[in-house]
């Protein structure tokens, strides 16, 4: 049950309300829409996709359960990769798993060498972003992560990992984002603007008043959605529970706070209309 609510917290809390802010800032001209509306609706897209998914891994997982059956994670903190093969390794791990057990090692995977390697390695990407739908914009966000995943592999683990904490987490974070949008756009000529628009090279200013409104009013729910990318909440549960002094305090607040996110998840369902899973469409 702890594991539905979660699942169904991820879904209704954060990101339906992250979806109203994406789609009402890419739902308007986004010729005319400011740089830093661009990035705020890019961010939202990035929250949304990450919260629906992982919301409904979590409610299957938990109905799993409740039936025998044991599913693995599908995701373990994605957001907190400081690389795109640890990224990848942590976002939709099932998927990532077939690819990598049913075509990855069937076409020789890493043991072939040289351009066979290479064509190995884009032709599971190519088919990655397929598997979305038959889509151009997907075709180009597989092989877009196909590149940098090779790029990441002729820099080497060891001078990834060299690599400053705080550039590693800006330099990965900038490729989901731009990911993310490449992920949104299925026409390519709104995919073209997206870009144009993110350098104000569209003859868009830097911010406009419909940004600046969505974001204040909805900087609380921007917060909530960083904390929960991260394993605070856990490693802050794992540490009381492992202290007798206050293991029962954190077992009864666990409970309340079960309770609470229940009913304000079924508050807002009874308030919204149909608002089906994202990745139903794939």
């Amino acid at each position: 049950m702890f594991v539905i609510i979660i699942g169904l917290f991820k879904k209704v809390v954060i990101a339906n309300e992250m979806a109203y802010v994406a789609d009402t800032l890419f739902g308007s001209d986004i010729a005319e829409l400011g740089v830093i509306g661009m990035v705020v609706g890019g961010v939202a897209f990035t929250f949304q996709i990450y919260f629906d998914f992982s919301g409904y891994s979590d409610m299957a997982i938990g109905l799993g359960k409740m039936l025998g059956f044991n599913y693995l994670e599908n995701f373990n903190y994605p957001y907190i990769a400081r690389t795109i093969t640890d990224f990848w390794r942590r976002w939709h791990i099932s998927l990532s798993t077939f690819f990598r057990d049913y075509v990855y090692i069937p076409l020789g995977g890493n043991r072939c060498k040289g351009a066979r390697h290479i064509f190995n390695l884009f032709v599971v990407w190519a088919l990655t972003g397929l598997w979305h739908g038959a889509s151009w914009n997907f075709v180009f966000w597989g092989l877009y992560y196909g590149m940098f995943i090779f790029f990441e592999m002729l820099i080497g683990k060891k001078r990834m990992k060299k690599m400053p904490v705080p550039l590693a987490h800006i330099y990965t974070k900038l490729v989901i984002f731009i990911g993310f949008g490449i992920f949104y756009f299925e026409n390519l000529g709104s995919l073209g603007t997206f870009f144009k628009a993110l350098v104000g090279a569209n003859g868009n200013k830097l911010t406009d008043t419909v940004t600046q409104h969505l974001f204040m009013n909805n900087i609380w729910l921007f917060a909530v959605a960083v904390l929960f990318t991260m394993p605070v909440i856990p490693k802050i549960k794992e540490k009381a529970l492992s202290a007798k002094s206050t293991a029962y305090f954190m077992q009864s607040a666990g409970i309340l706070c079960n309770a609470a996110i229940l009913v304000l998840s079924s508050v807002l369902l009874v308030n919204t209309t149909n608002n089906p899973f994202l990745y139903f469409r794939f």
